[in-house]
């Protein structure tokens, strides 16, 4: 069964649309919604450039496509058939391009076009149940075949942006460190001038005072 859907732009990784109903009554729900917005955002970053792909997850796997810049996914139950799965993200992405198309790339919140929801869940029922004429039909298509869509695990798939994450958390604290040590040196270096330079100053400050005071006195 279909799970979850969401909707998202690929540049950015901002959330468009979701399934309103989506996830309520499943376990670790807040667990697999945070793996799919750390899909977008490796997907953002240009990772997984895969206009498809399937990632394992548990007892789910995630299926998305990429066209026109926007990322259209769904999570389903693994035993549920791949070939729907795409139908299902295809006939989503045709109805969302069609009605959303031109304000894609100006969408400037989270969730811009939610009402898509209600489209969602039309389309949804229509791919639960995997028995029905059409969706068998669906499956001894051969106009879309799934076989070649790579399918690989989500530690795997994330595993790339934590270390990037990793990366630029290195860099940055090399950066910070960098400047730690440039600002101790230049402290180092005054104080060096400073030991350098005080002994020749008292005495020009002595001889200076001396010389006031003399000609105080004449």
């Amino acid at each position: 069964m279909v799970k979850m859907t969401l909707i998202a732009r690929v540049t950015d990784g901002l959330p468009l649309a979701e399934g309103l109903d989506d996830g309520r009554d499943l376990p670790d729900s807040d667990m697999y919604k945070q793996q799919v917005k750390a899909l977008f955002k490796n997907l953002s970053r240009g990772q997984n450039e895969a206009s498809r792909m399937s990632v394992e997850s548990g007892p789910y796997v995630f299926h998305y496509i990429i066209e026109g810049r926007v990322c259209y996914l769904t999570m389903c139950d693994r035993s549920y058939p791949k070939k729907l799965a795409f139908q299902y993200l295809e006939d989503l992405k045709n109805e969302f391009e069609r009605v959303n198309g031109p304000n894609i790339e100006t969408a400037a919140r989270p969730y811009a076009f939610i009402k898509f929801d209600t489209f969602i869940q039309k389309t949804k029922k229509l791919y639960q149940d995997t028995r029905t004429q059409r969706n068998i039909a669906k499956l001894n298509d051969e106009l879309y075949e799934v076989h070649q869509i790579m399918t690989r695990n989500v530690q795997e798939v994330l595993g790339v942006g934590e270390k990037l994450d990793q990366v630029s958390e290195m860099s940055s604290r090399l950066t910070s460190e960098s400047r730690i040590y440039a600002d101790k040196a230049k402290d180092l270096n005054r104080q060096a001038l400073i030991r350098k330079w005080a002994p020749v100053a008292i005495v020009f400050g002595v001889v200076f005072l001396l010389f006031w005071v003399k000609t105080k006195l004449w």
